[in-house]
């Protein structure tokens, strides 16, 4: 109980202090671009039209709003961060076996494939039921953020949030964009877990410093699923805001996608797959035109 207090908290925190971001990055995903491209240098020193990065982005939304400005959609993103981390913990914990820590310490160093896949199947469910249970907050947060595009206040607290999306859409509108955030984090575990077992197997067993390099290859791989994965968060981030009545969910911003697959079909066309992965050096996405110094820019 005790582990699952100080989760919560430490799991609070983080989401404080990484919100600002996750917001500029939603808005990025949708395809809100308030600011033209200026010319900047690339990684390899080239001059290239760039879109304002993070901190040109969060200035320009304390512009509007204030600081408070950055922290729209807190709320249910909290609820939903200790809603998750609680189910999480309780489905983990029916998997527990009494007398599995002296083993499970044991074969840490040199687990084997059977363990790592039950291990990880355990972790799938445990992460399936906490995103079953917390995704219609999750709904909640990115529509509270994407309304900052049309200035709308449609979504306004979490309880009238809650009777707006069963009014207009029913029991299904909380769960848009539930499919792709699910494979996403299926496949996200999976490869993670696998390409760290393989890593620690089969290139780091036998070398001199295996043991200290082991201990990096988890956070390697989970940055290399993170890449894999990413358009399975941009989709589902996308549907959840789609058509549902809020400027950032229409056109000119989306079209009205009849399923996430179309969704992703699009998005893979324009070539915006990666539109949001990253916040700084960010090129002009697909199909977009600016007025840079009072020359079209494409």
């Amino acid at each position: 109980m005790a582990d699952t207090g100080s989760q919560l908290m430490l799991g609070a925190g983080l989401t404080v202090l990484s919100h600002p971001m996750m917001y500029v990055k939603v808005l990025v995903q949708v395809g809100h671009e308030p600011l033209p491209p200026t010319l900047g240098r690339n990684l390899f020193g080239r001059q290239v039209y760039q879109l304002p990065g993070l901190f040109s982005y969060a200035k320009h939304i304390i512009s509007i709003d204030g600081k408070s400005g950055l922290f729209k959609g807190l709320v249910p993103r909290l609820c939903a961060g200790a809603i998750g981390t609680v189910v999480h913990s309780h489905v983990l914990q029916n998997y527990q076996d009494p007398n599995s820590s002296e083993e499970s310490e044991q074969k840490d160093s040199s687990a084997s494939l059977d363990l790592i896949v039950k291990e990880t199947t355990q972790e799938m469910v445990a992460r399936s039921a906490a995103a079953l249970v917390t995704h219609p907050l999750h709904v909640i947060t990115l529509r509270c953020m994407v309304q900052f595009i049309g200035r709308e206040t449609k979504y306004s607290g979490v309880f009238g949030s809650i009777v707006t999306i069963y009014r207009e859409e029913g029991i299904l509108g909380f769960f848009a964009g539930f499919i792709p955030r699910l494979l996403g984090d299926i496949f996200s575990l999976w490869i993670c877990n696998m390409a760290a077992y393989l890593i620690n197997k089969y290139a780091l067993e036998n070398g001199a410093s295996g043991g200290e390099m082991k201990s990096y290859s988890r956070a390697f791989t989970g940055f290399l699923a993170s890449i894999l994965t990413y358009p399975f968060v941009l989709v589902s981030n996308i549907m959840a805001v789609n058509n549902c009545g809020l400027a950032g969910g229409l056109p000119p911003y989306a079209a009205p996608y009849t399923s996430w697959i179309d969704c992703w079909t699009q998005l893979s066309k324009e070539g915006n797959m990666n539109r949001g992965n990253s916040l700084f050096f960010r090129k002009v996405p697909a199909g977009k035109s600016y007025v840079v110094e009072h020359k079209r820019f494409y």
